[in-house]
């Protein structure tokens, strides 16, 4: 059978130009073979380069993280001087100008109490009443005995009138008369104890009507009807009553020894408290200590302070400005400060960036500031909440400087942020 037979027996369709069939070339198959393993080889390349270059990204994002971690973002401020703005502000707790604890000079019972806290109370106005049965039986015995005295004298007064009569008629020997001269002379020393006895024991009843010494706010009421009240400690070491005169104020404030020349006696202070924002209050220096705290180098300084309007309350936490000039000393905010055993530092950052760990020293603690004496000059950065970790030497970042005198309000030391 021949190739034609054999095609058409397998139902092929074989056309008839130049008598062959129409089939691709070896080289057209050979060329397709190389475009289609090109195609493949391009696409696993471009597959590897990309991996390559993510790798790639990969590792110096990892760098770049690592080096950012490794930074210290920290937040500076400048020393601003003492008194910035010729005002040495300081802190004082308020009292009133007459403070009055109560106690009692009686023992007894609190039968009633008439005045509670926040009651404003006349001098001389009843507080509360005591029941004194022992004070009432001791005195009714010392009335008994001035009584029995007082016979006693009569009787000898009698005695000795007669022996002077019979005395002047040679009726008595002297020694009689003297003898009876002594005895009334006696009894009149005893009328007299006994009635001196008698208005002490007056006088300590009087004391179970609790009265207000000064006019004034109650402030503390410690006592209750039934109470048992000692003499002389209020029961228990407590004052029965508390008693402040809320107008004018008393402000204590210490001033440090570098301004204490500066203060004088008529000088106007201005008072603030945070909780009434806005509202100052003028005081007045009426006496100082005129002299230097050993302890604490500082001098009492006593503020007057009216309070008409009953605004100020005492034991209120205030602080009063005083009109000062600079002595040279600067201040640093509290939360700047660091505790080593070598004594107190701060890490002071050089135009290069390196930390210095500064010993200074402190005259005088503020509350969010601290007064430095020595160690810090005013062109110095000094890092706020300095991280514990932080040595001699460091390289660190400074994020931030707020403006100068900016004490505590700074965002703290930050490691790895860059933001």
């Amino acid at each position: 059978m021949n190739d034609h037979q054999h095609h058409s027996s397998l139902d092929i369709q074989a056309s008839t130009r130049e008598g062959g069939l129409d089939l691709p070339s070896r080289s057209l198959v050979w060329r397709r073979s190389r475009i289609a393993v090109l195609l493949v080889a391009l696409l696993l390349a471009a597959g590897a380069t990309r991996t390559i270059l993510a790798n790639l990204r990969d590792a110096h994002r990892l760098e770049g993280m690592t080096e950012q971690n490794a930074r210290q973002y920290v937040t500076v401020v400048h020393p601003a001087p003492a008194g910035d703005d010729g005002r040495l502000v300081l802190p004082g707790t308020l009292r009133g100008y007459v403070e009055s604890p109560i106690y009692s000079r009686a023992s007894g019972y609190v039968v009633h109490w008439y005045a509670d806290i926040g009651a404003h109370v006349q001098q001389g106005q009843l507080l509360a009443e005591l029941d004194t049965p022992e004070i009432d039986q001791e005195l009714a015995q010392a009335i008994a005995q001035r009584e029995q005295a007082a016979s006693t004298l009569a009787l000898a007064k009698t005695s000795f009138d007669r022996a002077r009569q019979l005395r002047e008629r040679d009726a008595v020997a002297q020694q009689e008369l003297d003898d009876r001269q002594g005895a009334y002379n006696q009894d009149v020393a005893n009328v007299a104890a006994a009635e001196a006895n008698v208005r002490r024991l007056t006088q300590l009843k009087s004391f179970q009507r609790i009265v207000a010494p000064i006019t004034g706010v109650i402030t503390q009421r410690n006592i209750d009807v039934g109470d048992l009240i000692n003499a002389g400690n209020g029961g228990a070491g407590r004052a029965l009553f508390a008693i402040a005169e809320a107008d004018p104020l008393r402000l204590y404030v210490q001033v440090p020894q570098a301004y204490a020349q500066q203060v004088a006696r008529g000088q106007h202070v201005s008072v603030t408290q945070a909780e009434l924002p806005g509202v100052t209050f003028d005081g007045t220096v009426t006496r100082t200590a005129d002299a230097i705290d050993v302890a604490t180098r500082s001098l009492q300084v006593e503020i007057t302070l009216p309070n008409h309007d009953g605004k100020l309350m005492p034991g209120a936490y205030v602080q009063a400005a005083l009109h000062t000039e600079a002595p040279g000393t600067l201040t640093v905010p509290g939360n700047t400060l660091l505790f080593r055993a070598e004594g107190p530092r701060v890490a002071v950052v050089d135009a290069n960036g390196r930390v210095h760990l500064q010993p200074v020293t402190i005259t005088r603690d503020l509350g969010q500031s601290l007064v430095i004496g020595t160690g810090v000059s005013a062109q110095d950065r000094i890092v706020v909440n300095p991280s514990d970790s932080l040595a001699d030497g460091d390289s660190v970042i400074v994020a931030q400087t707020p403006a100068r005198g900016e004490a505590g309000r700074s965002a703290p030391a930050r490691r790895g942020d860059a933001s």
